[in-house]
This record gives C-alpha cells, structure tokens and sequence, in this order.
C-alpha cells in the first residue's frame, strides 16, 4: 500500500533533487521573514509585525502552486515547505502570547501538535522513507490559525464575548473584548486536531504496510538460502 502510494505520487508529480527552484526560494524567504516578524514586535511595532506575518503566512500557498505548475516539485520542497508552516505557526503563537492575548494553553497545544508531526514525519521519512501527504482540510487549518494569530496581533476591532462563563483561559466564551482572531485560532485548532488525527491513522496504516513488506521480503530471503 506504501509503495502503491509512492509510486502513484511519482507519477502524478516528477520530483526533482533541485535545490534552488523557484518554490524553495520563495519558501526559504518565508523563512527569513520569522526572525523579522519577531523582531518587529518585540521592538513593539505591531503593525509592522502583522504585516510580516500575514505575508509569510499568505505565502504559503504561492511555493505550493509555483512547484506544481512549473513541474519543479522537489525533494527538498517536499520537507521545507511544511517544515516552513510548522515553524512559522509556533512563532506566530509564541508572539501573540508574548504580547498577552493568547492564554498559555493553546500555545502548548500548537506547539506540542507540530512536534509531534515534525518528529513523527522525520522519524518516518529518515526510517521507511515515508511520507504522509498533507491535504488540503490541514492547510485550510493552517490558514485559519495565520488569519486569527494575524488578528490577535492587530488587536482590532475588539467584538464583545459571548458571557458564557467567567474563565479568563477561555477569551471569547467570557464577557471580555477580544479580538474577532481569536475565533480564527478556535476553529482553526478543532480543524487542525482532526487533521493530526488523519494523519496518524494514515501514517500508522503505511507503517503497517511497510513492515509487513519488509517481513515477507525477510521470509522470501531466509527461503531462498535455506533452500541454496
């Protein structure tokens, strides 16, 4: 099944070993742009911070299209642009908590779901060569925590809370202003959990696949010298 998938995808995509393509550079610019964002709003220019963001964050979809349709899908692209999403989604987080207006909760929530998709994708890669596509509910995720971190940050306009309880670790659900971003970060955490989800069963069926493949080519080898 694992080798079914691969092969389906080298088809469907002609990957390269090309370094400096046209998506790679845009996705190394994306990176570039973190330590900028972070700088500009810890020297408090807000604005000038929330633009950065919102351009590294809109970004993310020109690397993807740009790969695809100049057929330059690279190896290195298959990992940096993810990796890119990842890193940029914590440090968006981090800079919104930093300024106060993110509880600490949802920080280790995100943080703690790209590790686990970093480090389970490179253990998986690095071990089986696998590698588990991403779809398009998990950049639609994505997008909505950049669009609501990118809101946060702007911090206007404020819309009152709904008043349904009176945790402050809950903003939105209190009767405190907020940003209407934080709305953004809440569907785009529901949506970003059920993607974790998919991508662990997918990720578990190929590992499955793969092991069960790699045992049978183990008994075929243990036959044929037995046999010689």
């Amino acid at each position: 099944m694992a080798d079914e998938q691969r092969e389906k995808q080298t088809a469907t995509e002609q990957v390269t070993s090309e370094i400096f393509t046209a998506a790679n550079v845009v996705s190394f610019v994306r990176l570039l742009l973190v330590p900028v964002y972070l700088w500009l709003l810890l020297a408090g220019c807000n604005l000038a911070a929330t633009l950065v963001f919102a351009a590294a964050a809109a970004s993310d979809f020109i690397d993807g299209q740009l790969a695809r349709r100049t057929h330059t899908v690279s190896r290195l692209g298959q990992i940096l642009d993810p990796a890119v999403d990842r890193i940029l989604m914590v440090t968006g987080v981090l800079g919104v908590f930093l300024v106060g207006r993110i509880p600490l909760w949802v920080i280790v929530l995100v943080v703690l779901r790209d590790a686990y998709l970093l480090i389970g994708g490179a253990w998986l890669l690095s071990r089986y060569h696998l590698r588990v596509p991403v779809v398009y509910p998990g950049k639609f995720a994505t997008t909505f925590l950049f669009v609501g971190f990118a809101g946060l940050l702007l911090n206007c306009p404020l819309i009152p809370g709904l008043g349904w309880c009176d945790l402050s670790w809950l903003p939105g659900f209190n009767g405190a202003d907020v940003s209407w971003g934080i709305w953004f970060v809440y569907a785009g955490l529901v949506l970003s959990l059920g993607v974790t989800v998919y991508y662990s069963v997918t990720a578990a069926r190929a590992l499955a696949a793969e092991l069960a493949r790699e045992r049978r080519a183990s008994s075929e080898d243990s036959q044929t010298h037995g046999a010689a």
